[in-house]
């Protein structure tokens, strides 16, 4: 179990710095409250955006993509909500996007899927 989670951290890491690159501002990073967990909330261009990272080692059991279930989308768009009540200073267009890294031998591959909730 500690490999999946060190995965998990790896991934999200990479992702905040790939982000970071792409220009985006990190605003949060895992934030917990009754309903879940979001991973990373950034913004860009006016827009807030809280995104779901999913990283996997290799396709054995599926892209990353495919573990976001209609019941993980509905518990981000609840965290999104919780989040937002928090912090009732952003303002702006709302959005759930999703950061998919394969990491496998290599060069590790992010995708990045936009509006998805």
């Amino acid at each position: 179990m500690a490999r999946k989670d060190e995965v998990g951290r790896w991934g999200e890491e990479l992702a905040r710095r790939w982000l970071e690159r792409q220009g985006w501002r990190i605003v949060d990073v895992n934030w917990r409250c009754p309903s879940g967990e979001v991973d990373i909330v950034a913004a860009r261009d006016g827009a807030l955006v809280f995104f779901e990272v999913k990283t996997r080692t290799s396709t054995r059991f599926g892209h990353p993509l495919e573990a976001i279930s209609a019941a993980k989308l509905a518990r981000m768009r609840r965290v999104a909500g919780a989040w937002l009540a928090a912090n009732p200073t952003h303002r702006g267009r709302i959005r759930l996007d999703l950061l998919a890294i394969l990491t496998g031998p290599g060069t590790p591959e992010v995708e990045h899927v936009e509006a998805v909730g």
